[in-house]
This record gives C-alpha cells, sequence and structure tokens, in this order.
C-alpha cells in the first residue's frame, strides 16, 4: 500500500483526504495543525516527512492572512518532500487570478492575483520544482461539518451573523469530497505542472449562499446581497477541461450537489 503525506491533515481538505486514504489504497500520516508542528519550521518538517517515508506528499497547509505560513511553510514542505525522494501535489488557489479577463481561464494564462492571500499563494506555487503537481481550486463546501464559509453563511440566514454576500465576484465552488478523491486520483498518476480543479458551476458568492442556506433548512431570502470591495477579483472561472480529460473523478455542479 502507497505511503501518503498531508500537511493541514486536520483541516477541511486535510481530514477529507484522512478519510478518503484507506479506500484509495493508502496509508495516511501528516501535520494536523500548527499546535502539532509548524510547519514553517524547516528542520522539523523534514523529521517528519522521513520518518513517515512517503510516496507522496500532499500540501494542503496554509493561513489566508498570514504570509508566512503560506510561503515560507511551502518552501519547508518542498524541500522536505525532495530529500525523502515523494512526489510533491501542492494545493493551490483560483485567486492567483484577478478574473478581469472576462472568460475562463486555463493553466497557460499568466496570474495577476490582486489580493494579498492571492499573491502569497502565487508564490508558493512558484517555490515548487519542476517535476511537482500544482492543483488550482476554488470555494470548497460540502464537509462532513460545515466549512467556516458555510457557517457564515448559516449565522447569517439565522440572523446571528451580520454578513452580506458578494452579488459581484464569481467562483466555481467544489465539493470538498470530490476535491479529495480527484487529489488522491492524481497522486497516483503522474501529472506534473500546473492542473485546474474546480467545480463545473460558475456562480456568485451570494447565489452560492442562498443554495447553502436552502439546503440546509434556511430561508434563503434571509441572506443579503452587496457588491464586493474594488480591490476583490470579480469573475474567475477556472477552465477545468485539462483535468477532465486525465481524471475519472467525476466533479460535481454545487447545484447537483446541493440540491
Amino acid at each position: 500500500m502507497a505511503r501518503l503525506f498531508v500537511t493541514g491533515l486536520g483541516g477541511f481538505l486535510g481530514s477529507e483526504l484522512g478519510r478518503r486514504s484507506l479506500a484509495a489504497g493508502w496509508t495516511v500520516s501528516g501535520i494536523a495543525g500548527a499546535r502539532e508542528l509548524d510547519v514553517r519550521d524547516a528542520a522539523a518538517v523534514r523529521a517528519a516527512v522521513a520518518r513517515a517515508a512517503p510516496d507522496v506528499v500532499i500540501h494542503t497547509a496554509y493561513r489566508m492572512d498570514d504570509r508566512s505560513v503560506t510561503v515560507q511553510g511551502t518552501r519547508a514542505v518542498v524541500a522536505a518532500a525532495a530529500a525523502a525522494g515523494a512526489r510533491l501535489v501542492h494545493l493551490s488557489t483560483d485567486v492567483v487570478f484577478s478574473g478581469a479577463q472576462g472568460r475562463a481561464l486555463t493553466e497557460d494564462d499568466v496570474p495577476d492575483p490582486v489580493t494579498p492571500y492571492g499573491r502569497d499563494k502565487l508564490d508558493a506555487e512558484r517555490l515548487c520544482p519542476d517535476g511537482a503537481l500544482v492543483v488550482r481550486t476554488s470555494l470548497l463546501y460540502g464537509g462532513a461539518a460545515p466549512s467556516r464559509q458555510e457557517r457564515e453563511i448559516l449565522e447569517a440566514a439565522d440572523g446571528r451573523r451580520d454578513m452580506a454576500f458578494f452579488s459581484d465576484e464569481v467562483r466555481c465552488p467544489i465539493a470538498v469530497g470530490d476535491l479529495a478523491a480527484a487529489l488522491l486520483e492524481l497522486a497516483a498518476g503522474e501529472p506534473t505542472g500546473v492542473l485546474h480543479v474546480a467545480g463545473p458551476d460558475a456562480l456568485t458568492r451570494h447565489e452560492l449562499a442562498r443554495l447553502v442556506a436552502a439546503h440546509h433548512g434556511r430561508d434563503p431570502n434571509a441572506l443579503r446581497a452587496a457588491p464586493g470591495p474594488p480591490d476583490r477579483p470579480k469573475r474567475i472561472v477556472l477552465d477545468c477541461s485539462r483535468a477532465s480529460r486525465v481524471l475519472r473523478t467525476r466533479v460535481r455542479g454545487v447545484r447537483e450537489v446541493l440540491a
């Protein structure tokens, strides 16, 4: 059985990878979170990966508001994977793009992030070696427990949070289970370079919020819509045709999943 090492194993995506790994033919270990091991500590990360002796490292750990975790942490994981001779699968984001292009974006399009997080993730991508696989994805939802954004939606629908949802920011949400299945399939394969893996439905954050609220038995009309600030991306639609040619995993649209 192949060995998998996951950073962020205790996170929303990492925990889903852990749940699905055995059935997909993997034994899994990893770093659950910062309390267990600081991903910026290069020596500690290298030692942890060396002990696990993995065939593949999937790097999901990041912190949206901390560049050092996102960038320095990636540098440490890249070095540790190389030292262990492990294949690296690095998780990135659609917000390495501005969305100003007005069309679906392929892996060959030049990134142009407009947010600090997008810039951090692009810098992290650039640390990955030629033999690594960089997977860009979008908003995650639909796990065993609600994600942070799903909790915010439900709190707003219940009147416990004063929050408006962007009516002019378009993304391609993907069910976390579908992404985890795709990543485990890709980890067992040989693709390298950049690959876009996101959902087939493009919709605004407000439209997504309404679907989530209705799925959980809340009134979607209780949710407010508002334009996002000018320093936010507006329309990021990832062209995932390259991934569809290499994946057996079917990535479902959010309207199908939350119907």
